[in-house]
């Protein structure tokens, strides 16, 4: 079969139902360049047609990682400079500034990008 971009549920159900048939071909099989063509079509699709993960809140990564290092709001406050501070951040009730994404990226090392995000704060 000659195959084309896919465009819709039906084609991509087909496109894939012949994937998984042919999946385990290898480059001496004449059914390869098929599945490797197959591959790239049914990726492309689903990148068109599903929604991508959002991007992640930052105070809840630094609630991950701090979970993750076993890490408690005191450790925080030595980052941050306070213990208010690091309370107010956790709960959302203030901003990160530069400075402290700075510090958070160096010592529990989130990406800045991570950091910059905006998100809400709570009312």
């Amino acid at each position: 079969m000659n195959w084309t971009i896919i465009s819709n549920k039906k084609e991509y159900e087909k496109a894939l139902e012949r994937l998984e048939k042919i999946f385990d071909s290898t480059p001496k099989d004449k059914t390869f360049k098929e599945a490797e063509l197959l591959a790239m079509l049914i990726e492309n699709y689903e990148l068109e047609t599903e929604p991508a993960f959002p991007d992640p809140d930052p105070i809840e990564v630094i609630k991950f990682k701090m979970e993750q290092n076993n890490l408690r709001n005191k450790d925080l406050a030595e980052i941050v400079g306070s213990k208010s501070k690091a309370s107010e951040i956790l709960n959302k009730k203030r901003r990160l500034t530069l400075k402290m994404i700075r510090q958070i990226n160096k010592f529990l090392g989130i990406p800045a990008e991570v950091l910059i995000r905006e998100y809400e704060l709570a009312k």
